[in-house]
């Protein structure tokens, strides 16, 4: 395997990749970079095996900026992680004259890459981030990529103690704004790491809401 593809998902050889590419090893930690290529091959491998016909480069800048909102510069930005790395996905392809729809398509892969249930029935590129991101971090669909192109990816990449490492990275991401926790899975995160972190609940936030009935 070559260093900066996997035999059957190549990085697009772009200078729009590269710029990417660059942008993300200097601005994140080997953690948020190692991850990011894996979510882009894990997702152009569930891409083969669906069947879905995607674009390669849209899906890489979307696995690429997917986690960038968690870099300490947004921790008091006061809005979802997701959408300050989709929004800096957004700059960036803005500065190279990607075209919007091209712009829209990524941005909303990183904006609901933590959303399941809903970017599965979207382009493929939004379906693809997001299969990428369950597949290195929750293990869903684990057996349906071979062993041999498993354990290629993870050599490139790999995933040390990965599992608390990337919790630890959500924790302090989204410690500092746990309002954006309501309604989605990051909450779980600061239930389990963050002492005195309070839930939102939902049907309470009905019952107290100003209606009278």
């Amino acid at each position: 395997m070559a260093d900066d593809m996997h035999s059957t998902v190549p990085v697009p050889d772009t200078e729009l990749a590269r710029e990417a590419t660059e942008l993300v090893r200097d601005t994140t930690d080997a953690l948020i970079y190692h991850h990011s290529r894996r979510v882009y091959f894990f997702g152009g491998l569930q891409g083969r095996n669906r069947g879905l016909s995607f674009d390669p480069e849209l899906l890489y800048i979307g696995a690429m900026f997917h986690d960038l909102g968690l870099s300490e510069r947004f921790h008091g930005s006061g809005r979802r992680f997701e959408v300050d790395g989709a929004d800096e996905a957004r700059r960036f392809l803005q500065s190279r004259q990607v075209p919007e729809d091209s712009i829209r398509r990524v941005w909303t892969s990183i904006a609901l890459h933590t959303t399941p249930g809903i970017p599965e029935f979207m382009e493929p590129e939004v379906a693809l981030v997001t299969a990428g991101v369950e597949y290195d971090v929750l293990g869903i669909g684990y057996h349906e990529i071979p062993d041999t192109e498993r354990a290629a990816i993870v050599a490139l990449h790999p995933r040390p103690d990965f599992k608390r490492q990337i919790l630890a990275a959500f924790t302090e991401g989204i410690r500092g704004k746990p309002e954006t926790t309501f309604g989605n899975v990051k909450a779980d995160v600061l239930a389990h790491y963050e002492p005195g972190f309070e839930r939102g609940d939902f049907v309470t936030t009905i019952l107290d809401s100003p209606w009278p009935e």
